[in-house]
């Protein structure tokens, strides 16, 4: 029996799917067209679901090493109790997507699970290459810790989160911080995480499926990474694949479709850290592309993907 979307998945995408089916994919390479395509998606995505009106958001900066202003926001729900906090990335290849389109998604995690969130406004590819992403991710890490006492965080049950590329930076910020020594995180959830440069032989089981195709991958990383991308050297807090000890990484949870792109490297990275000992929690949902939970929400996949998110977020 041969790989098929989920039929839900497939009712709630097929227009999208005859839109796109018109479509010239970008060139490799061509972030700007990139872009110009995926942003308004995301946005409309976003924007889909109702904002939750017990949610207030407030304005933040930080100041990165190298001098710049770091954009975050703080996502609260009304009459939640002070404890855990979790810093979120959003996806977008590292080379598109801002804080602002994900507004939405970013509320509702919070309305749902009680725990604040400081969505971090982290510079893009190829303007800001590697090591800038992470650091910029660091250096909102330390100053959620620096200033967790006002915001009523506790600390020792700070977590990171992240979905494609952001799943990637919130997995590269573990690392990072581990091997820096702190600031501590609790825990990392990782969602359809973007972690290996090195894009494989395409598999022809998904390739016919894929939101996220190879070609976008053979864009995004060469703009983070330059020419060091596929390449000897790179190192784990630029692609977390290239891990070789995962030992004192704090506990993961991990999801993807199985019609992603990132599946294997996924899969790879969730038994690297079970084999280092390395508590994880994987799932890999069936019948499912890259971003299946936002483009069809209502989706019974969908609504079990973002419940056992809100479970791990209450774990905090």
């Amino acid at each position: 029996m041969s790989l098929s979307f989920d039929p839900e998945f497939a009712e709630v995408f097929a227009p999208m799917a005859l839109a796109m089916a018109d479509t010239e994919p970008p060139a490799v390479g061509d972030v700007p067209a990139r872009r110009a395509l995926w942003e308004p998606i995301i946005g409309a995505s976003s924007a889909a679901q109702p904002f939750p009106a017990d949610v207030t958001t407030g304005e933040y900066r930080a100041t990165a090493d190298d001098g710049a202003q770091i954009a975050m926001r703080w996502y609260t729900k009304d009459g939640a109790a002070p404890g855990p906090a979790v810093l979120f990335f959003h996806g977008g290849g590292y080379i598109f997507g801002h804080i602002d389109l994900f507004d939405g998604p970013v509320a509702r995690y919070v309305s749902a699970s009680g725990v604040p969130m400081l969505s971090v406004e982290y510079r893009r590819a190829p303007e800001h290459p590697f090591p800038t992403p992470v650091e910029d991710a660091y250096t909102a890490l330390r100053w959620l810790h620096e200033h967790a006492g006002e915001l009523g965080v506790d600390p020792a049950r700070i977590g990171v989160m992240g979905d494609s590329a952001g799943g990637g930076l919130a997995a590269a910020l573990s690392i990072l911080a581990r091997d820096r020594g702190g600031p501590a995180v609790a825990r990392q959830i990782l969602l359809m995480p973007m972690l290996d440069d090195r894009t494989p032989v395409p598999d022809p089981h998904i390739e016919p499926y894929l939101l996220w195709s190879y070609d976008d991958s053979r864009t995004a990383w060469p703009a983070l990474l330059g020419g060091a991308a596929g390449g000897p050297g790179v190192p784990a807090t630029a692609a977390p694949a290239r891990l070789d000890d995962a030992s004192g990484l704090p506990p993961a949870y991990i999801e993807v479709g199985q019609l992603d792109v990132f599946r294997d490297e996924d899969l790879a990275y969730a038994a690297l850290l079970s084999r280092a000992g390395v508590p994880v929690e994987f799932h890999l949902h069936p019948g499912v592309p890259h971003e299946f939970d936002s483009l069809a929400f209502t989706s019974d996949v969908a609504r079990r993907a973002v419940a056992d998110r809100v479970r791990v977020l209450k774990s905090l």
